[in-house]
């Protein structure tokens, strides 16, 4: 990199540093301005190498400085960017609406209400993260209801209910209650009952073909006229288990002339012989179907805001009925479209993650292939990331669309400045030294924290580079926190030269490991699992403790394992 290079980059690093961090009012980082830095400037990129070097000095020294001075110098440097930021602060406050009506009711609560079949995938993240920052922006109320009556097309998995209270708290979020809708077989069966003798609801034991043929004709069903008494008879018995499935439901007596079908006498309750797996419920036969229960329970738990997705608004509609007759006041509704994430090769969905843990095809919730936040967390992305990310979708009608370069982008922020760096080569090709080099490099923990101090890397007789790092004969590379080397074609020569050959823009900064003191790494990725070494030190961190792997990227320890009776490294790829 040249003189005149150099400056250019460091005046758009000072101004892309000054951005960050007169917007977040915090101090700059080198991974959240390299994207724009890069954007702004794509000349820059076949020195993407060396940027970060530059750039981390600049951010230092604006980081020096107070916010008032930061902004002062972004006036000086960018006013109509100023400008901007400052527009975009008075606009709006907050990613999220304001909630319908909230100013209404005395308290504001929400629920998330989701069916326990499995951990959550990345998708059910935006209800807990919307719910939760409602919550705390209005001192408000939000519990977890596990929507678990179907115990057989959408059979609970007992692990789930723990598990999802575990994502959740990943997340950041604590629910004021925790309820189980089978507990609350009872309480749905007194609400029935009080339905039946108002009129509203009808035992009927057409079979699914012939009811349709009479719905989709607006015409009554034969048993829609059963007295009342015939009909909390025939209820008990279905409570009872005196029916086998199919061959009786509970239907909410509607509009059969409504002009959307799908509206005219639901069904409320229905049979199933299959028992729960939940020992408390295993003994229930007749189960209430999720509008009815859903709808009951919104209720009497006292929810004033509802969200649900677009393709559910029928739910409303049928639960009105419901409402109705009991003369209760319906809950604000907010509807928004499905998420749409990117980067997975796995089917956003439970149930295909889960047929392909029992197929053997993942390893578990927690691959690293796998689109659920389990795999995230062990993967080192932080809850607070994603919430931020599902936040920032708002609650559009419309689907929308996620990419995972959104959630790693705000991780980066979280993570970058206190994550030290370390060597790891991937694959990797064995070269000898010669010349004399430096026994032992000692590059920085963290390039903008120079007092944490610096690694301990025996340089050896001969060094592991990644094969697109091998030079053309005869051209010299850096390696870094060692010095610069000729390649004769057989060996890495040492030249003595100074930082200032790469200064000059001729020399490649190169990472490395030694060939004999190096480690076995284990990295997991989400495109399957990459083996290589890395410098000596990474074998005595702790698990669960990020790194970045310079020119590879962030990086969490998972565990040291034996492998064949050599210890190794297991650690999961997080991002870029």
């Amino acid at each position: 990199m040249n003189d005149e290079l150099r400056e250019r980059v460091e005046r758009e690093a000072e101004k892309h540093a000054l951005l960050n961090a007169v917007k977040h009012e915090s101090d700059a980082a080198v991974g959240a301005i390299m994207g724009p830095l890069m954007g702004d400037n794509p000349e820059f990129r076949e020195h993407g190498d060396e940027i970060p070097g530059v750039a981390g000095g600049v951010i230092g020294r604006v980081n020096d400085l107070t916010y008032e001075e930061k902004r002062a110098r972004l006036e000086d440097l960018a006013p109509e960017e100023l400008a901007e930021i400052e527009a975009e602060d008075e606009e709006d406050e907050h990613d999220l609406p304001e909630l319908p009506n909230a100013d209404e009711y005395g308290e504001i609560r929400m629920r998330c209400a989701p069916n326990p079949n499995g951990p959550w995938h990345v998708g059910h993240a935006r209800m807990p993260a919307v719910i939760g920052t409602y919550r705390e922006r209005y001192d408000g109320w939000f519990c977890v209801r596990f929507d678990d009556t179907d115990p057989e097309t959408k059979r609970p998995d007992m692990e789930a209910y723990d598990a999802i209270l575990e994502d959740l708290d990943y997340l950041g979020f604590e629910p004021d209650e925790i309820y189980r809708a089978s507990d609350r077989l009872e309480t749905y069966y007194e609400h029935a009952r009080e339905l039946i003798e108002m009129g509203g609801a009808y035992t009927c034991s057409c079979s699914g073909e012939e009811f349709s043929e009479l719905k989709n004709a607006g015409e009554p069903c034969p048993h829609r006229d059963k007295d009342v008494e015939t009909v909390l008879e025939e209820f008990e018995d279905m409570i009872d288990g005196e029916y086998s499935s199919g061959e009786m439901v509970l239907r909410v007596k509607t509009d059969i002339e409504h002009k959307n079908p799908a509206l005219r006498d639901w069904v409320a309750f229905r049979m199933i012989d299959t028992p729960h797996p939940r020992e408390e419920a295993s003994e229930y036969r007749c189960w209430p179907m999720l509008d009815f229960q859903s709808g009951v329970d919104d209720h009497l738990l006292g929810m004033t805001h509802i969200i649900r997705g677009i393709d559910l608004q029928d739910s409303a509609k049928r639960q009105q009925f419901v409402y109705d007759y009991f003369g209760w006041e319906y809950p604000e509704v907010i509807h928004w479209g499905h998420v749409q994430l990117d980067d997975y090769d796995v089917k956003v969905s439970t149930s295909t993650i889960s047929a392909l843990i029992e197929d053997g095809e993942l390893d578990g919730w927690d691959d690293p292939r796998a689109p659920t936040l389990k795999s995230l967390r062990r993967r080192g992305i932080r809850g607070e990331a994603i919430v931020d990310s599902m936040v920032e979708l708002g609650t559009s009608t419309s689907d929308v669309d996620l990419a995972m370069s959104s959630i790693y982008s705000n991780n980066r922020d979280l993570i970058d400045e206190e994550t030290d760096r370390r060597f790891f080569v991937r694959g990797g090709t064995e070269i000898p030294l010669a010349g004399s080099p430096p026994a032992e490099a000692n590059p920085p923990l963290h390039p903008n924290h120079e007092d944490r101090g610096v690694r301990e890397i025996p340089s050896g007789d001969a060094v592991l580079l990644e094969a697109d790092d091998i030079p053309a004969a005869e051209n010299c590379i850096w390696l870094k926190g060692l010095g610069c080397f000729e390649y004769t074609g057989d060996s890495l020569a040492y030249t003595g030269d100074d930082i200032d050959v790469v200064r000059e823009g001729d020399v490649d900064v190169i990472h490395w490991v030694p060939a004999a003191e190096s480690v076995p790494v284990r990295l997991r990725t989400m495109d399957g699992d990459v083996s290589g070494r890395a410098e000596p030190g990474v074998a005595e961190l702790e698990g669960d403790e990020l790194v970045q792997f310079e020119r590879v990227g962030f990086a969490r320890i998972d565990r040291h394992e034996s492998d064949d009776g050599d210890e190794r490294t297991v650690a999961y790829y997080t991002h870029p």
